[in-house]
């Protein structure tokens, strides 16, 4: 295991932070015990953001456990079986895990056993840019090339890729997103191979593992050239056969990525689609989507409101309380994708802006005024309400009581009860 620069990561926030030192000192980062890996050294060399700071120790799980429970961190068994707990201290989180070897897979999960042995450890996992570790002083240490391959922007598997795609098949998809995120110019061409070749073992895989990493690679700036690659190869129709608007998805990319500087997976996938109410709950059944998802794709793909980029003011209000923010908002982001137009651009940025600034109104009319105006209590109240509404809709959303109150008046003088 060869030794960089010493000290190159001191200078990054989160390592010197004194949780993360107060954590690794009790595992004895400062003694070789504990180093971190993947992630967080990868995006630090990168000079990227660190969110998830995972940490590699030789030390067994019911050790690493009462080291830190010694200095008062609180430890949560997530997967000790396997090796892994994590630290929670000062409301920061860090997933630890004991070295490990293999010892038998079946494309889903793992039988391992612990080992000492660094370079061991790094064999088994996926890319070469992942199986980085550091020193708590900032020393990064590269036991398999991945350095390189980093600053090459090369998503490569570590030694022969059928076999670390057989141990686990999320590494199929997982090569594509990490390419997406982290890669430049063609996939490494033997990984790209041998994710074709394995792509049937995709089937074995739960839908939640699959909806996670799918949405995962479609938050990267790349993800509308690897779905392309992903078609390409055979893969994409086993994990979204729905995918027929790769163009549309690769606009909202541009237009995220460049104008907006946003990444929203949801409104992604749902530009990839074109689909009807059925389709929609298809689609979320089997990845398994969040109601909360399943909605606002739905939405978004069955309203039939008119949304053009030289809508008025008022059209916009009026749209924007009939759909609602979240649905004007992705329809406007379809409709801008589509825009052949780019000089459009800025009237689109407008009605995004009209949306992000706007204040649901509400209706000055209620129970009592309606009695006092003779309607019957019951559902005649509702309808009288619906149809009050919709004048003070078109109307622009008067403020004027005196106004609303002649409205009702005319409702209730044209009803017979």
């Amino acid at each position: 295991m060869s030794d960089e620069k010493r000290g190159e990561l001191a200078v990054h926030d989160w390592l010197k932070n004194q949780t993360t030192q107060t954590v690794m000192k009790a595992l004895g980062g400062d003694e070789a015990q504990a180093r971190f890996v993947g992630g967080c050294v990868r995006n630090a060399l990168l000079m990227e953001p660190v969110s998830d700071i995972d940490i590699a120790t030789v030390h067994a799980p019911e050790v690493v456990t009462e080291k830190l429970e010694a200095v008062g961190v609180k430890v949560v068994p997530t997967g000790f079986d396997h090796g892994t707990v994590t630290a929670v201290l000062d409301g920061k989180h860090f997933e630890v895990t004991t070295l490990r070897v293999d010892v038998a897979t079946d494309g889903r999960r793992a039988d391992v056993a612990f080992t000492g042995d660094w370079v061991e450890d790094a064999k088994r996992r996926d890319f070469t840019m992942n199986a980085l570790y550091a020193d708590l002083d900032g020393t990064v240490h590269d036991p398999l090339g991945g350095r390189e391959d980093l600053k090459a922007r090369l998503v490569r598997f570590i030694g022969d890729p059928h076999d670390r795609i057989r141990e686990d098949y999320l590494r199929v998809l997982r090569f594509f997103r990490f390419h997406a995120h982290y890669g430049s110019g063609e996939p490494d061409a033997a990984g790209l191979q041998a994710c074709a070749e394995e792509r049937q073992g995709l089937a074995q895989l739960s839908a939640e593992r699959v909806q996670t990493e799918l949405l995962k690679l479609l938050g990267a700036d790349g993800a509308g050239a690897a779905l392309r690659q992903m078609a390409a190869t055979g893969i994409l129709q086993l994990v979204l056969p729905e995918a027929t608007r790769l163009d549309r998805l690769e606009a909202v990319v541009e237009i995220e990525a460049n104008q907006l500087f946003t990444s929203d997976p949801v409104l992604r996938l749902s530009s990839a689609v074109e689909l009807d109410g059925p389709g929609v709950e298809a689609l979320a059944a089997r990845l398994k989507l969040s109601k909360k998802d399943r909605d606002r794709i739905r939405a978004m793909q069955t309203d039939q409101t008119k949304i053009v980029c030289y809508l008025s003011v008022r059209e916009v209000h009026r749209a924007l309380y009939l759909m609602g923010v979240q649905c004007f908002r992705d329809r406007v982001m379809l409709g801008w994708a589509t825009d052949k137009k780019g000089a459009n651009a800025m009237q689109w940025r407008a009605l995004l802006a009209i949306a992000d600034s706007w204040v649901r109104p509400k209706l000055m009319l209620n129970g009592s005024m309606m009695k006092a105006a003779g309607v019957p209590e019951g559902p005649e109240m509702s309808r009288v309400y619906k149809e009050v509404e919709e004048w003070w809709v078109d109307a622009g959303f008067i403020e004027d009581e005196f106004s609303i109150i002649e409205r009702l008046k005319a409702v209730v003088q044209a009803t017979v009860y």
